[in-house]
């Protein structure tokens, strides 16, 4: 979403439903991020429902009205789900179509008859990156956990050298780059160009994908040296096909999107001229909606047709690929109401105030606060729309590369020390077959790196650009 539409929808947005002082919000932020906290870890009850509730606890305890609260929760949903749901509905058919038609497996497969011995690691987190760009993590960790596992028992590698590569690749590109959920409702929350955002986030993850990933293995696997375990070797979805799709074909497939977003912004920045047609003609085909779409259609010849698929089993992938992400549309939608509540409450100017009173980096600021809500949650994407509320207020007077790094920053954060309390945590121990001491020594401190050394690249490039 472009900043001229969200200051368009912030204009239909209600009058600000409280007139607290600085102690009273910080009391009801508080409070707020306590109750999302408490019904998510201690009552288990689903993330959309924690956030719905946090909200109005939120507006109640910064004392405004509750019809008040309400309309600002709604508003809030109802802006981001229009901003980024069809978004990641595209996403979601997109990666469906890579799995299911075996493209994924033919990357995979390709670049893995090309490396063996010390390359590897190295290959395996070039495939969970090329992988990750359309694919949500959980998606991707259950398609590439087959290929670890299988690659770590005939190669009689350490699971760890192979394992921890993979999920740095996915991990790092579903915190940082679009069109994933999270840095998607972050661009929308702060208005920061998806363009410029992808392009430094690709930026961004190179080397924290390599420290994370590969070097970072190489210690992983002295820690904790454990064998493949057999039971968790599942079936590949190409085994059950006929002929699957071509090397080339999927990857060009797979970047378009990528391709055309890049191309947008790259045309923004040369011509600089609303008026003239080159670049009115990229930023139709560059905005999100059309560069997703055109992926998805374009897909299905050249990913579906080539495995057989008749046009029943197409409209049949599209329907089951759309099942799974009506929690994740829920979550993302509430998110964005706890924005808007906390927005028009006054706490965004609030955290707009303590940071120049208290001459924090802004960029540091979003991140430390992201940090808090992931360690509190256990989720990512609770971190990155929260904390995207929250330090909203501080993109108003920034460039557009630095409210792209505001948008990376938050994306690290929220990539903290995944613990107990994060899914993702709890389906790395099964499938690897760890136990929770050996989890954490791998998991919890790959994703510490991560978000560490991608803040830190963040910051560094806040310093030059």
């Amino acid at each position: 979403m472009t900043r001229l539409s969200v200051e368009m929808l912030a204009a239909d947005a209600p009058e600000p439903i409280t007139s607290a002082g600085h102690a009273q919000l910080g009391i009801a932020v508080l409070a707020g991020i306590a109750v999302i906290v408490l019904l998510i870890t201690k009552f288990k009850l689903h993330a959309f429902l924690s956030l719905t509730l946090g909200s109005l606890a939120l507006g109640a305890f910064a004392g405004a009205p509750l019809d008040k609260a309400i309309t600002s929760f709604t508003t809030g949903l109802g802006t981001t789900v229009a901003g980024v749901g069809v978004l990641i509905a595209l996403g979601a058919i997109l990666g469906k179509m890579l799995a299911d038609s075996g493209g994924a497996d033919q990357i995979v497969d390709t670049i893995l008859a090309r490396a063996s011995g010390r390359s590897m690691p190295w290959a395996m987190v070039l495939i969970a990156s090329v992988i990750g760009l359309p694919l949500f993590f959980e998606v991707g960790v259950v398609l590439l956990i087959p290929v670890v596992l299988m690659v770590a028992k005939r190669g009689n590698y350490s699971l760890m050298k192979i394992g921890i590569p993979a999920l740095a690749g996915l991990s790092v590109m579903h915190g940082l780059v679009p069109p994933h959920p999270g840095p998607l409702v972050a661009i929308d929350a702060v208005g920061a160009n998806l363009g410029v955002t992808l392009a430094l986030g690709v930026l961004v993850a190179i080397p924290t994908v390599i420290i994370s990933g590969p070097l970072f293995a190489r210690y992983a696997a002295r820690w904790v040296d454990v064998p493949a375990p057999d039971r968790m070797i599942p079936q590949r979805a190409s085994e059950e096909l006929e002929k699957r799709p071509g090397f080339g074909a999927t990857l060009a497939t797979i970047l378009l999107p990528v391709v055309l977003m890049l191309s947008k912004a790259l045309v923004d920045i040369v011509i600089d001229d609303p008026e003239n047609t080159v670049q009115r003609v990229f930023d139709v085909i560059g905005s999100p909606l059309i560069a997703l779409l055109a992926a998805v259609l374009v897909g299905i010849f050249t990913l579906l047709r080539p495995a057989g698929f008749a046009k029943e089993r197409v409209s049949q992938l599209v329907e089951k690929g759309l099942a799974p992400i009506a929690g994740i549309l829920l979550i993302v939608g509430a998110g964005g109401g706890f924005k808007q509540t906390l927005i028009d409450s006054g706490v965004g100017q609030m955290v707009l105030d303590i940071s120049e009173d208290w001459s924090i980096p802004a960029l540091l600021l979003a991140w430390l606060i992201a940090v808090a809500i992931r360690l509190a949650t256990g989720s990512a994407t609770v971190a990155t729309v929260s904390a995207a509320g929250l330090v909203a207020p501080l993109a108003a007077d920034m460039s557009t590369t630095h409210a792209a790094l505001l948008v990376l920053a938050i994306g690290a954060g929220s990539l903290f020390f995944s613990h107990v309390n994060d899914a993702g945590f709890w389906l790395v121990k099964e499938y690897f077959g760890l136990n929770v001491g050996q989890t954490l020594k791998t998991w919890s401190v790959m994703e510490t790196i991560i978000s560490v050394v991608a803040g830190g690249v963040v910051l560094l490039l806040s310093l030059i650009i």
